[in-house]
């Protein structure tokens, strides 16, 4: 009967050996007399085997009965040393554990070829195991006790409740959201169960989007136990990643870094570049932009547009011949403001003149050339006044605005081509509105056009022919008509638009502008009672004089255009009529007067519904000095 086992892996006898040990051997230790006793000196276990009264120490795990002193490869009648296997379904394959790139202990430790296997003594009295003659000994199973104790800790290991992991999650969401390039604390929690012997897995570590930090949280635990926070699935930020990774993700995040404050100075440097260049760009363009020298030779009309800017109208003049550069042209615009000022219209220039005398010849009133400007009540003829001077119609002011100097000769649109185009060519190819041809086409031929040409500023091209300076004015001035509303005056006024247009002609020339709606009532109201209109004005038109009354032999003498002999509207308007005149003809005001009188020096009218009244507005009229 035994109850234990000797110092060599056998039975021993029941009882305590006399002089002697009854405990198990240790590492090292001999055999005596009295028991195992330490080595005399530090000295390799595994030498006995060598020695003569040495015994190697049994190894861990040795089972207890288990009889090997039949093994060829040992020397001695002790048993060969063997270790404990881990059960099979706890134990890792591949020689890792769990997924981790770490040796397992026992390999480390003895680097054997097997964890069955007897370790052979190496060099220096180590003998090397022969595999061949070495049998593989089944490995021993765990006892029982431990594989229960293991079962029973895995089974009672506290699991955190739904109320636990939502806290967590929160909690974490929070953390993120306070600080979202700090770590997560939860991702850095133990998980590593300290009640399982075999539970030697790593938890992954979670890095936070821009790097990691070695920072552990301690509130990873603060959900209770030992297992790590749960993290939810929504508050992921990027794949799990272990701890063997930190390293490389700041290797990374540096680089990124550096490339980043590269590009950010390589896009500095760009810019500065380009604002360099362009203000030597500026700079040297004003020295080294191609000029002529001199006034210039030669004859060059030219045209501003309206809203031309200055660098468009230096690219007009290049294409023309008259600057060498645009640059030159706008550098030296840039030193007289006046070039701002400068109107649409015709310009005379000259063939490569320099910048400066470009600039100066653009800004003189005398280069100004085409330009024509009409005034409210100007006839088409020329008119005389009571002091003998001449007041130049319609048809002069277009020749004069005609005017250009071109190959060196003087050339202008004559009054007599102007007046012999607009007789003898049909309105309608001139450009006359389609609402008047038929009253034109009746009326006198040297007065058809009289007040189609509607006051305003014209641009004539110098050189120009007569039927094209008809057309010219024709289109930019019945657009103007229209715009007044003259085409609607039948849906207005119950008139026609050309008898609108003779009305307001009318007005034009009897009233000055406050009294012009009291004007066009008073023509209205003896149009309307059959009344002749008795008007002075219609009277001095066919004789071109311009004078507030007539004559007694002027009056006398019968025509279309004598309103004291011919009831009704002469046949053509007697003078061009303004926008105010127009609109009093459109609307007039309200008002039962039939007669009016200029009782005023300033021109002011006086107005009466009787004859009676007219008349005592007449002798306050001269009592005044106003006729």
């Amino acid at each position: 009967m035994t109850d234990g086992i000797d110092g060599r892996g056998g039975a021993r006898p029941a009882g305590r050996v006399p002089g002697g040990d009854d405990r198990e051997p240790r590492r090292g230790e001999r055999r005596g007399d009295s028991g195992w006793a330490p080595p005399s000196g530090p000295r390799d276990p595994y030498r006995s085997a060598t020695r003569g009264d040495e015994r190697p120490p049994p190894a861990r795990g040795t089972e207890p009965g288990r009889d090997t002193s039949a093994d060829p490869g040992r020397r001695g009648d002790g048993p060969a040393p063997t270790r404990r296997r881990r059960p099979e379904k706890d134990r890792p394959e591949n020689g890792t554990e769990q997924g981790t790139d770490r040796v397992p202990a026992v390999r480390r430790r003895h680097q054997a070829g097997s964890d069955d296997e007897p370790v052979a003594p190496r060099g220096g009295g180590h003998r090397r195991r022969d595999p061949a003659a070495t049998p593989r000994r089944a490995a021993a199973p765990p006892p029982a006790d431990a594989v229960a104790e293991t079962v029973r800790a895995r089974s009672v290991r506290p699991r955190r409740t739904a109320e636990e992991t939502a806290r967590l999650a929160a909690a974490s969401v929070d953390a993120r959201r306070a600080d979202p390039r700090a770590d997560r604390a939860d991702a850095r929690a133990d998980t590593r169960d300290p009640a399982d012997p075999y539970d030697t897995y790593d938890a992954p570590v979670r890095s936070a989007r821009s790097r990691d930090t070695a920072a552990a949280a301690p509130a990873a635990a603060a959900g209770g136990g030992t297992h790590p926070a749960a993290v939810a699935d929504d508050d992921r930020v990027g794949p799990r990643r272990t701890a063997g990774t930190s390293a490389r993700s700041a290797r990374r995040e540096a680089v990124t870094r550096k490339r980043r404050r590269i590009g950010v100075l390589v896009l500095a440097v760009v810019v500065l570049l380009g604002v360099v260049g362009g203000g030597a760009y500026v700079v040297g363009s004003s020295f080294f932009d191609k000029d002529y020298d001199g006034t210039g030779t030669g004859d060059v009309i030219v045209q501003v547009v309206s809203g031309d800017s200055t660098s468009q109208i230096g690219q007009m003049l290049l294409r023309r011949g008259v600057v060498a550069s645009v640059g030159a042209f706008t550098g030296a615009a840039s030193d007289d403001s006046r070039v701002l000022a400068v109107q649409p219209g015709y310009y005379q220039m000259s063939g490569q003149m320099s910048a400066e005398s470009a600039v100066a010849r653009l800004v003189d009133p005398v280069a100004r050339v085409g330009r024509l400007e009409v005034r409210g009540g100007t006839q088409l003829d020329d008119t005389r006044s009571p002091d003998g001077t001449t007041a130049p119609g319609v048809l002069s002011l277009i020749s004069q605005a005609s005017c250009g100097r071109i190959d060196g000769a003087r050339r202008c649109v004559s009054v007599d081509d102007l007046r012999t185009t607009m007789e003898k060519t049909d309105p309608a190819e001139l450009g006359a509105p389609t609402w008047a041809l038929e009253d034109i086409r009746k009326a006198e031929p040297a007065r058809r056009f009289e007040g189609l040409v509607s006051p305003g500023i014209y641009d004539i091209a110098p050189g120009t022919a007569a039927p094209d300076v008809w057309r010219e004015l024709l289109a930019a001035s019945v657009p103007r008509l229209e715009a007044a509303g003259i085409g609607d005056a039948s849906a207005r006024a119950g008139v026609t638009p050309y008898q609108a247009l003779i009305i307001s002609s009318l007005v034009e020339k009897e009233g000055i502008t406050p009294d012009m709606p009291r004007v066009s009532r008073v023509v209205h109201n003896r149009l309307a009672a059959g009344q002749r209109l008795e008007l002075d004005s219609t009277v001095n038109y066919p004789l071109d004089v311009q004078a507030l009354r007539t004559t007694a032999d002027a009056r006398a003498r019968i025509g279309p255009y004598n309103s004291y002999a011919v009831a009704g509207l002469p046949p053509t308007p007697i003078a061009a009529a303004g926008k105010a005149a127009m609109a009093a003809a459109l609307a007039p005001e309200p008002g039962p007067w039939l007669f009016f009188v200029r009782c005023k020096p300033d021109g002011t009218s006086c107005f009466g519904t009787t004859l009676a009244e007219h008349q005592a507005n007449i002798r306050q009229a001269i009592a005044d000095g106003a006729i």
